[in-house]
């Protein structure tokens, strides 16, 4: 795939998932529009949304990534009481897995 092709998918993608982020947050940044991959092959960020959580020194930071990990919108730093809220909303709403595998992030 070409990419600003690529690109282009992946924002959509990635616009769609911070719209679903900022809805429980407040305010959910954008993350990564394309996979991660070894051989220069342009790919978007695939279409389908679950949730992680990361624990910091600074509290928690919830994704929504793809089913490899990749953050699509990120939302950050939450204390345990307010993430837990905010993990059971889009579990009911969205109906909405966890993604518990190694999450790729933006630098």
């Amino acid at each position: 795939m070409q990419y600003f092709t690529a690109l282009k998918i992946g924002e959509k993608r990635v616009k769609a998932a911070q719209d679903v982020l900022t809805k429980y947050t407040g305010h959910a940044m954008p993350a990564l529009a394309l996979k991660d991959n070894k051989d220069n092959k342009w790919e978007p960020v695939g279409e389908e949304n679950l949730f992680a959580v990361v624990k910091e020194a600074s509290g928690y930071m919830i994704a929504i990534c793809d089913k490899n990990g990749v953050a699509k919108s990120i939302a950050q730093w939450f204390i345990e009481d307010t993430k837990n809220e905010i993990i059971a909303k889009i579990k009911a709403e969205q109906n909405m897995i966890e993604y518990l595998g190694k999450l790729s992030l933006p630098i």
